[in-house]
């Protein structure tokens, strides 16, 4: 199973950005999707996670500025991005938690996109 993440680019502060990640390969369910991000210098985070059901967790720090969503039958997941700062400033990777075919085989795996990065300017 594999990850794509686009969208991320530079926008000024209070600007938006729209992330999505689409998972791709021999899929059978996916249950939690989310969005990490990891700035210079410090260790990658949680920004948001939606369960297979649609609850919906956030970090405290984008509570009420980010909408995370997910449509299951197309296996994506995106990331609506408001009220930007410069603290968001990062590189934003998407995350599933999966049960797919590998090999001929039924495995559960946890997948991640390959990063894109959002820079917000003051």
């Amino acid at each position: 199973v594999q990850l794509q993440a686009s969208g991320g680019g530079l926008v000024q502060a209070g600007g938006s950005l729209r992330l999505s990640c689409v998972a791709s390969g021999r899929i059978i369910r996916i249950d939690d999707m989310g969005w990490y991000r990891q700035a210079p210098g410090k260790q990658r985070e949680l920004v948001a996670v939606v369960t297979s059901g649609g609850i919906t967790t956030y970090s405290e720090s984008v509570k009420g500025r980010f909408t995370v969503s997910r449509d299951n039958p197309k296996n994506t997941l995106t990331l609506q991005m408001n009220s930007l700062k410069p603290e968001d400033t990062a590189v934003y990777y998407c995350h599933a938690d999966y049960v797919g075919e590998e090999f001929g085989a039924t495995v559960a795996g946890k997948g991640w996109g390959q990063g894109t990065l959002v820079t917000v300017s003051s």
